[in-house]
């Protein structure tokens, strides 16, 4: 079975950026450590008016494991807070074509 890919892109008020990231790096250093991570990247917006600021792409063996480690009470306390202050929307996808 081919890994998923999750596309989670935040609305970030302007002037929380680093706060944001500071966030998004506690919970990728966290979710790093838990199985079937293979990776993630974050990307930043560079146009002035784009809805997402900040839109983190990552990879993981299965939803399964993504799902078990994004529902992890210690997860849920390391994002407490910070999913209201930015709203994200998250999904996971597979690749259908190169």
């Amino acid at each position: 079975m081919a890994n998923v890919v999750l596309i989670n892109p935040f609305e970030v008020p302007e002037g929380q950026e680093d706060e944001a990231l500071q966030v998004w790096k506690r919970a990728a250093d966290f979710l790093r450590q838990q199985p079937g991570f293979i990776s993630t990247k974050l990307h930043k917006a560079i146009t002035p008016n784009a809805r997402f600021h900040l839109i983190n792409i990552a990879e993981w063996e299965t939803a399964e494991h993504f799902q078990a480690a994004s529902s992890s009470a210690e997860f849920q306390k390391i994002t407490a807070g910070s999913m209201e202050a930015y709203p994200h929307y998250p999904g996971l996808y597979q690749l259908q074509a190169l």
